[in-house]
């Protein structure tokens, strides 16, 4: 919402600035249109799939508003030379730009109605939606008691869906229906296929608790979410289709255009990768791609993460580069080691004594051997860790810590399932997610 009300303040303010040089200075601000127009077909261009029509919008939308805007100041100099037919011109063509108004009002009334009854139907669509019923040998392992601490203060074991972080570049979320959705899996496959929902619901499906990352995530962000996840195997479609032996990379495509590359060994090496319908026990919600994203335990979303998912081509890094890639960001982005302090909260006062240092842990599809707390420049102890369904999720941890009076520096760090323990050394998310150890400064009175 702040970009569109900024974009439409600047868009009144250059109308303004073009309606004055176009009375005083004409063609300045024609060319003031043409400029803009420029860089609005630009940006149209560079779009996620974009092709040559894209920019039609922005030519024709130009072309009228430099039409319009002589127009209207040609009769704007000459409303102020006196006629004798002044006043019965003025009133003739006040009619006629009230009735563009009103026809401008119609149209948008129109196209308004048509996307409310789009957004009500996908609506309904996915309040009907049932979900799909997954046999006991498929779903994941029960959340056991102690799974979650229940420090307080500290990071539930699983996310809510309202809760859980969203990064796109989606500005207007997509909202499709299951009728609406297909998925086609073409490229460097024997056999090209098309899944419509029907085709989806006839498979056998799974349920996983998994934890998502973002890129972006800087040490101690909070752009990471864990939910349990009900979809099917991406592996079982792929060996359907027939992968070439030659090709290392799914470059997959939502529905706006934006995509993503997935390295194929990640999606064949025995993980737990999805094509995911339902969150939490509910359908996908709108913004994290109902009705079908996908879910790859132990890479960055923007490699692995499709929201609105509707094609996947088999292909070569050599050949294709996904959205983020051709920006400069990695390739192939696992998940890095991270350890996450929740509570005390940074710069807070807290009492001498027995204080709770708690927090999440993640190593995604690597597990969390342990975590070690350190206070200043002290010893590092080993924190308690909580259990966690999989490898494939975070997990708790808590410490407890004898606090003794002054200003404190409470550091974290995890060890992974392979023995390799989170660097200190600070690097930021861009290109392959960010690293370093994350502490806290609190003041013990």
């Amino acid at each position: 919402p702040a970009l569109f009300i900024g974009m439409s303040l600047l868009i009144v303010a250059l109308a303004a600035v073009a309606g004055t040089l176009e009375g005083t200075h004409r063609p300045a601000g024609s060319a003031l249109f043409l400029a803009f127009g420029v860089v609005g077909g630009y940006a149209a261009l560079t779009r996620p799939g974009a092709t040559a029509v894209s920019v039609l919008p922005t030519a024709i939308g130009v072309a009228v508003g430099i039409v319009l805007l002589r127009v209207l100041t040609a009769r704007a100099r000459s409303l102020e030379e006196p006629t004798v037919h002044a006043s019965a011109m003025t009133r003739r063509r006040f009619l006629a730009l009230a009735a563009s108004a009103a026809a401008a009002a119609a149209a948008a009334g129109a196209i308004g109605r048509q996307l409310a009854q789009k957004a009500s139907g996908a609506v309904a669509n996915r309040m009907s939606f049932r979900l799909p019923s997954v046999l006991a040998t498929n779903r994941s392992r029960p959340i056991a008691a102690g799974t979650d601490i229940a420090v307080p203060g500290s990071t539930p074991f699983v996310t809510e869906n309202d809760g859980f972080y969203r990064i796109d570049t989606a500005l207007q979320v997509p909202l499709l229906t299951t009728e609406d959705w297909s998925l086609r899996i073409h490229g460097m496959v024997d056999r090209d296929r098309t899944l419509r929902w029907s085709d989806l619901m006839r498979r056998t499906a799974i349920e996983r608790t998994v934890t998502l990352t973002c890129v972006s995530n800087e040490v101690g962000g909070t752009l990471a979410g864990n939910a349990t996840w009900v979809g099917y195997s991406i592996k079982d479609l792929l060996d359907e289709v027939g992968v070439h032996p030659d090709a290392d990379m799914l470059l997959s495509r939502s529905v706006d255009g934006f995509t993503v590359g997935t390295p194929l060994a990640a999606l064949r090496d025995g993980r737990d990768a999805i094509l995911a319908v339902a969150m939490n026990g509910e359908p996908l919600p709108f913004v994290h791609g109902y009705p079908v994203r996908q879910v790859v335990p132990g890479l960055y979303g923007f490699v692995s993460a499709t929201k609105w998912v509707t094609e996947i081509v088999a292909t070569t890094y050599a050949a294709e580069q996904a959205y983020w890639t051709q920006r400069g960001w990695a390739t192939d982005a696992p998940v890095r080691t991270m350890a996450r302090i929740d509570v005390p909260h940074p710069l807070t006062t807290v009492r001498a004594g027995r204080v709770a240092v708690a927090g999440v842990c993640w190593a995604q599809h690597r597990g969390i051997e342990r975590v070690e707390v350190q206070v200043d420049d002290g010893p590092w102890t080993r924190a308690t860790l909580a259990d966690a369904p999989s490898d494939d999720t975070w997990r708790q941890w808590w410490f407890p810590w004898d606090a003794e009076a002054g200003r404190r520096t409470v550091r974290v760090r995890a060890t992974d399932g392979t023995g390799a323990t989170q660097p200190a050394d600070r690097l930021t998310p861009f290109p392959s997610g960010a690293q370093g150890w994350h502490e806290v400064v609190v003041q013990v009175a």
